[in-house]
């Protein structure tokens, strides 16, 4: 039987896309096979009042369609339109809903239709279009994931798909080892490392017979974007409030998942204000970074694991003087809100062999906690909520401290403060105070990243070690064996100077 589909709008303002809509439905080739498309206008004439029709047809429709533009439309005695009631009827009864917003729209927008839209916004996922053609687009593919998510139709998705141009050299052994060995400290990870390569990736899913997936190359691959060029994240770092020149740093970061995660974290790191505490308080100085590591490394590996790699688009990263933002193609699955987001909820991966991989790596302490996380540290921590945005795909807004103060928060007489200014500094400079800050005694280079909450090595030796040790500042133990195992680092007699001078200035 087929699936009835009721189409929901305000009938005058969008006449052509309902008659374009209830056509394509009927006539392309897939579409007709499963769903009945129902306009109002359409239907035969039975006595009944206009409002126990379509208020009847929303109840039997097993898939709710609304568009939303300008006009609010004809209102009922109680104020409110045809189409609010449809769409209230619709998630009273549980009834699938898919939700397009008119791009030329929001300007001239009725005000009763912008407080529906914002209804819509916190509770479904939804997409944009500028044209019939586009609009028609969206909701074929939108249907075909219905059908796929009902399991009517079965295809593999891009996560279990074998890739036909990789071979098996493709992969890095160094990396699945590594892997190995975090997965076991983390998790408790059931092969050892050394294991056969085939083997170690048919326990991921990352391997079909003798082909790899799409996700093992994402995960492993010595050159993910050889075969997908748009899986990377995109990192900017702008002094004001918006996107505008001249831009202090902006970089793309490529390479396997979680060289995207660690190094893009570290970007944010480098970038937001740190506080480093006194020795007299601890043994070890407390260390603070304006928005908690935690919530930075949850907001992007979701969107790391998160995303449509099928789409041109790529994971965006853009740090603002009052916030951070965090966006990847893709949206929600069918099942979630924006409302189901804060609150505690099962798990829907997009990727979910991937999301396996940095689970088993620690790198996702929980399915489906996620977003619960992120809202309760920057609670705990005093932060602004983070708001959370469908407009173009999926996207994590993160305040800064400034926000709510005008500073940067967790400043005191004996702390030292990183601050973020709207004046051009020298980023370099200010990551070398923080290694000298933290440099107590002879570290190794790992204890240094670890008290610095980093991860990306190429990110600490190149912005951090290397410059402190040129400028004088930092030294090595053992100069002549730069790899030995034992090396650490220590403050020189300069660093030394340049750490109490910082102190005393606090």
């Amino acid at each position: 039987m087929k699936q009835k589909i009721f189409l929901s709008s305000v009938q005058k303002e969008f006449a052509q896309e309902r008659e374009a809509l209830h056509r394509h439905i009927l006539t392309d080739p897939v579409l007709q096979l499963f769903f009945e498309p129902i306009l109002f206008e359409k239907l035969p004439a039975n006595g009944l009042q206009p409002m126990e029709v379509y208020l009847k047809e929303v109840t039997q429709a097993e898939v709710y369609l609304i568009l939303i533009g300008k006009e609010y439309g004809f209102e009922t005695p109680s104020g409110i339109s045809p189409t609010e009631l449809e769409y209230d009827l619709a998630q009273q009864e549980n009834i699938f809903s898919l939700a397009f917003i008119k791009n030329d729209t929001e300007i001239d927008r009725n005000p009763k239709e912008q407080a529906l839209f914002r209804k819509i916004q916190n509770s479904l996922s939804y997409k944009r279009f500028t044209s019939t053609t586009e609009l028609l687009s969206e909701v074929t593919k939108a249907l075909v994931v219905v059908l796929q998510q009902k399991g009517i139709l079965r295809s593999i998705d891009f996560d279990s798909e074998v890739n036909s141009k990789a071979k098996l050299d493709a992969i890095d052994e160094d990396k699945v080892n590594n892997f190995i060995s975090l997965a076991r400290y983390k998790r408790g990870f059931p092969l050892r490392e050394g294991t056969a390569l085939p083997k170690v990736l048919s326990h991921l899913n990352f391997i079909s017979e003798t082909q790899l997936t799409n996700s093992g190359i994402l995960a492993f691959g010595q050159n993910p974007q050889q075969f997908f060029p748009t899986a990377i994240v995109k990192c900017a770092h702008f002094h004001g409030l918006h996107v505008a020149k001249p831009i202090p740093d902006h970089r793309v970061i490529k390479g396997d998942v979680f060289t995207q995660v660690d190094e893009a974290v570290d970007f944010i790191l480098s970038k937001i204000a740190l506080s480093v505490g006194l020795r007299s308080q601890t043994n070890q100085a407390p260390l603070q970074y304006e928005i908690p590591r935690a919530v930075i490394a949850e907001a992007i590996v979701n969107a790391v694991a998160h995303r449509d790699y099928q789409s041109k688009g790529s994971v965006q990263l853009m740090l603002f003087a009052d916030r951070v933002e965090i966006s990847n193609p893709g949206g929600l699955p069918p099942e979630l809100t924006l409302d189901k987001l804060r609150t505690d909820h099962a798990s829907y991966p997009r990727n979910p062999h991937l999301a396996e991989a940095l689970y088993q790596a620690g790198y996702i302490e929980r399915f489906g906690t996620g977003t619960g996380e992120i809202l309760r540290l920057c609670k705990e921590h005093g932060l602004l909520e983070p708001i959370f945005n469908l407009e173009e795909g999926f996207k994590v807004t993160l305040w800064r401290p400034s926000t709510i103060s005008g500073q940067v928060t967790g400043q005191a007489t004996d702390q030292v403060t990183d601050q973020v200014t709207d004046q051009v500094t020298d980023q370099v400079n200010e990551l070398i105070k923080r290694l000298i800050l933290i440099s107590d005694q002879a570290y190794s280079r790992q204890e240094l990243m670890t008290i610095l909450q980093l991860k990306h090595n190429p990110n600490f030796r190149d912005n951090y070690l290397n410059p402190a040790m040129e400028e004088g500042f930092i030294e090595m133990t053992i100069p002549d064996k730069p790899n030995s195992t034992n090396q650490k680092y220590r403050l020189t007699e300069k660093g030394q100077l340049v750490k109490t001078k910082l102190e005393q200035d606090a």
